[in-house]
């Protein structure tokens, strides 16, 4: 009984098929955040336009980055990008991969050993609480990473970094591309709804929302009919 059995059953059911979108949901949030390498731009204004390039990526300490500004008049100054936001974004995506981690072995569960998952309450109720403690964990971090990010966008801004290159007249080359993060932040919340909701879905498995007995009265309508 206790023995590997494949059942696809349960992908059919709510409590199967969210989980499978909440595997696909938290490789998206981490994958997004994780591998990210972006860069900002700027041109000095000389009689040849000397481009500077300052590059920045997960899991953005950004006073770890230097970048060499070099003057009209032939000077160099290596200078860095200010703020450390590592701790939001290494929280996001350490959320992430608990997540995946517990999405796979839960979806193993529900799809191999359901007989084992349902044959005591210990297995439903289990799932609850550390759903419901991922839910809380994803409302969390997707919050600090929504404000890590705000804050990345604002030091990484070219428009900013223009005063470095005086006293000479610099210009803003290019932005950094932020949809990606912008997309990971998406990708937290909408984990939070995904987790959020399927407590519902595992509640109703376990003995909190049915009894384990039936009612005495309905026991007696039956035997006295």
């Amino acid at each position: 009984m206790s023995g590997f059995s494949l059942d696809l059953g349960p992908v059919k059911e709510p409590l199967g098929f969210i989980r499978i979108l909440e595997w696909v949901f938290t490789i998206c949030a981490f994958a997004t955040t994780g591998g990210y390498v972006g860069s900002t731009m700027l041109s000095i204004n000389c009689s040849t336009k000397n481009d500077i390039t300052a590059h920045f990526g997960y899991p953005f300490r950004l006073p770890s980055q230097s970048y060499e500004i070099v003057h009209c008049n032939g000077t160099k100054n290596t200078t860095f990008l200010q703020g450390d936001f590592s701790s939001s974004a290494e929280f996001f995506v350490s959320v992430g991969v608990l997540g995946f981690l517990y999405c796979t072995f839960s979806l193993i569960l529900y799809l191999g050993y359901q007989h084992v998952y349902r044959e005591s309450n210990r297995g439903p109720t289990f799932d609850l609480i550390v759903t419901g403690i991922f839910a809380f964990l994803w409302l969390v971090c997707s919050s600090a990473w929504g404000k890590g990010l705000t804050d990345v966008k604002y030091a990484t801004n070219p428009e900013r970094l223009i005063d470095h290159c005086l006293p000479d007249k610099c210009d803003v080359k290019s932005y950094p591309a932020m949809g990606r993060l912008n997309a990971s932040v998406l990708f937290g919340f909408l984990n939070l709804i995904l987790w959020a909701g399927n407590c519902w879905f595992i509640y109703k498995e376990t003995p909190f929302h049915k009894p384990a007995n039936p009612p005495p009265n309905a026991e007696e309508g039956v035997s006295t009919s």
